[in-house]
């Protein structure tokens, strides 16, 4: 049992992965990832985040490698090495290896890591009790439904936060609520749920996808439009979605309190529908 890491074709120790130097992920953020955890040892919506992974890819024109068919019996690979309970495992890969130049190289072959790690769940005092975040200006690029591995706009939101003394930092842009540092958001009022629609200035969250089929089965009304700060600051209930933080609520927000200050009804619900999928 241990940290396990996968580069370029190679198991080996965490400790012992490498890349070079003129990797241009790290000289330049040129490159996709996506993270997968997993329930019981399997990993949960492995095909939808490969496929978010893909179209990653595509929008930065990186033509993902013939190791790309294999993805998902390397990842079960290195979760039955790392031989966690649960693990959670990154998935990057970037352009490759070439002498520093802004333009893309020539033919180089895209470097392909992943890490396999253990995965700790939340504290469950958190889900039960709900969470505080504080609100920030969403600084990030303007192509935020890329998971790209330039994180440092997320970075540097979710540390304010907790410096704050709160878990989250929520994105605000032109007034608007677009996600957290780390999760969606999802408001509730009047019983239906309001969400940031899918476009450039959001992640679309594997987990925000599933929790909305989930509401859709609860007959809940869904409107996947733009929330305001008042918008926010005055509803029934606020939760965060997302693959480590499952379904969170929300019960301050600037330290202002959200409805009555503990987890409503709708946020339990679809904590509930949520865990039984992801046991099953």
């Amino acid at each position: 049992m241990g940290d396990v890491a996968y580069v370029n074709g190679r198991f080996m120790d965490l400790a012992d992965a490498t890349v070079p130097v003129e990797d241009r992920g790290l000289q330049f953020g040129d490159g996709v990832y996506e993270v997968i955890r997993t329930y019981r040892g399997r990993p949960f919506q492995v095909e939808a985040h490969l496929a978010r992974l893909a179209q990653s890819a595509a929008a930065i024109g990186l033509a993902l490698p013939e190791a790309a068919r294999q993805f998902p019996a390397l990842i079960d690979e290195g979760i039955r090495r790392a031989a966690y309970p649960d693990c959670k495992v990154y998935l990057q890969i970037t352009r490759g290896v070439a002498p520093r130049d802004h333009a893309f190289p020539g033919r180089v072959a895209p470097t392909v890591i992943m890490t396999f790690r253990l995965m700790r769940p939340l504290d469950p005092a958190l889900a039960a009790n709900g969470v505080a975040v504080v609100m920030a200006d969403d600084i990030r690029w303007g192509r935020c439904d890329i998971k790209s591995v330039n994180l440092l706009a997320n970075v540097l939101a979710r540390q304010r936060a907790l410096e704050a003394g709160a878990f989250e930092a929520l994105l605000v842009r032109g007034g608007r609520i677009t996600e957290g540092a780390v999760s969606n958001v999802m408001v509730v009022r009047q019983g239906g749920l309001r969400t940031a629609p899918v476009g450039p200035e959001i992640l679309a969250g594997v987990t925000r996808h599933l929790v909305l089929e989930l509401a859709r089965k609860e007959g809940l009304p869904i409107k996947e439009e733009a929330v305001t700060r008042d918008e926010l600051r005055s509803a029934d209930e606020v939760f965060l979605t997302g693959t480590t933080v499952e379904v969170l609520p929300v019960v301050t927000v600037d330290a202002m309190v959200i409805g009555s200050g503990c987890p409503g009804p709708i946020s339990r619900l679809l904590q509930q529908r949520f865990q039984e999928v992801a046991l099953v």
